[in-house]
């Protein structure tokens, strides 16, 4: 892990990762431990979040920790025109850990640089999301009893979905094979599909979201197309609503098919969708804290029994 901080899915090795999932299931069986008695935690939130950040104070609760921090950046000094260098280097006074989210990406990596203590990523713009990555790799491993030789289709903002890119980075450690199903607008990023090259990870892309794609799936990973990510509304209404996924579309799928989702959705997932026993992602929301629980302990050097 580089620096003690985790800015990207790519400072943790296989083993780490292996081992964050492995406390990450101690914490299912017992997710109230005092680890953090006497520790302070910031959340800084300079973009808007439910899940995580209730999931990560809800973390350091459980753990026995205390929480400060802000969800809207214009109460803070920052609205005044202060610069995030001097935020994180104040907040660092108080706090034994900074636990951020930013609308630019590289946020966290350049506040990890001169921060005194440990960063958490809880996502930069576009970029990064390694939180979100090791509760999916956690809801992965549960539900398919393995990481290794899965067949994985992600499907709708490929672009600016910075979970797609952080999970991608993750599972070239166990021999995926991806489907990218997005439309031109918002297909997987060169860059990504570069990396996959590289790892000699096979990938396949398609703009339709065909039941044959889905009957070939492990997991199915829906996405939000992100509004706040477009500077052309007119563009956003146009591919809004391009992939929705119904109950019917599964009915050939594979027994061991589950249907993940970051969340929140708009109407890419059809309610009735949500009492297929397929559909993992509000048991994969939960997953979130015993996932951050783990995330937490092992950037602040806690051994979890």
């Amino acid at each position: 892990m580089n620096n003690e901080s985790l800015v990207s899915i790519s400072d943790l090795t296989k083993e780490e990762i292996l081992e964050l999932l492995e406390k990450a299931r101690k914490f299912e069986e017992n997710p109230n431990q005092r680890l953090l008695e006497g520790k302070v935690v910031a959340t800084l939130f300079f973009e808007p979040s439910t899940r995580t950040r209730l999931s990560f104070e809800t973390a350091v609760n459980r753990l026995g920790g205390r929480v400060i921090g802000f969800s809207d950046a214009s109460t803070t000094s920052s609205s005044k025109g202060e610069t995030m260098h001097d935020t994180i280097r104040m907040v660092a006074n108080y706090a034994d850990l900074i636990i951020m989210r930013h609308h630019l990406e590289g946020a966290a990596r350049y506040a990890s640089e001169f921060s005194p203590v440990p960063i958490i990523n809880a996502g930069d713009g576009a970029n990064q999301h390694p939180s979100q990555t090791m509760l999916d790799l956690y809801s992965i491993y549960k539900t398919q009893g393995t990481l290794e030789n899965l067949t994985i289709t992600m499907v709708g903002d490929l672009k600016y979905g910075r979970t797609v890119h952080s999970l991608l980075m993750a599972m070239y450690h166990f021999k995926p094979v991806f489907n990218f199903v997005a439309c031109n607008e918002l297909q997987m990023p060169n860059e990504y599909k570069q990396f996959c090259d590289e790892h000699g990870i096979e990938y396949h892309e398609s703009t339709d979201f065909s039941e044959e794609i889905i009957n070939k799936s492990d997991i199915l990973y829906m996405t939000r197309v992100q509004r706040e990510r477009f500077t052309d509304l007119l563009e956003y209404e146009r591919v809004k609503d391009l992939y929705n996924l119904h109950n019917a579309m599964l009915d050939n799928s594979k027994d061991n098919l589950r249907i993940l989702h970051p969340l929140p959705r708009v109407n890419e997932i059809a309610y009735d969708v949500d009492n297929n026993p397929k559909a993992y992602y509000f048991q994969q929301a939960q997953n979130g804290l015993y996932a951050r629980e783990a995330i937490i302990c092992k950037v602040l050097g806690i051994d979890v029994k």
